[in-house]
């Protein structure tokens, strides 16, 4: 049974740090790429970072760059946003997601597997 559990959500002040964290079991997470998205309420999917297989590359939306970091460790089957510097504007329901190719990450259909997301709210 494939899960992918966020994690680490929460309430925090604007100028603030969390740090996400997905667990993954029941497929070979080591041959997938995992992605973080985002949603705000009435708000689209939107992407947000995405790492490749091996860790190697690191992919990043504009509003995420120099803010947000993602790492993984396939050791740990879990994958990672670290997030500083928050704004209200990054308030959403984030959401990890695995596919199985490189390649195409901003394309939610892409993706094999979702995770059931977790809360983020940043306030003023």
């Amino acid at each position: 049974q494939v899960q992918l559990v966020e994690s680490g959500g929460g309430l925090v002040q604007a100028g603030g740090s969390l740090r996400l964290s997905c667990a993954a079991s029941g497929f070979a997470f080591n041959t997938y790429a995992m992605s973080w998205f985002r949603q705000g309420s009435g708000k689209e999917r939107e992407f947000v970072a995405a790492i490749r297989s091996t860790g190697d590359s690191t992919y990043y939306w504009d509003f995420a760059k120099g803010r947000f970091t993602i790492s993984r460790d396939n050791a740990k089957f879990t994958v990672y946003l670290q997030m500083s510097d928050l704004k209200p504007e990054d308030t959403a329901v984030y959401f990890c997601a695995a596919k199985r190719l490189s390649g195409g990450y901003y394309d939610t259909s892409l993706y094999a597997y979702w995770g059931q997301g977790t809360q983020v709210t940043v306030s003023s």
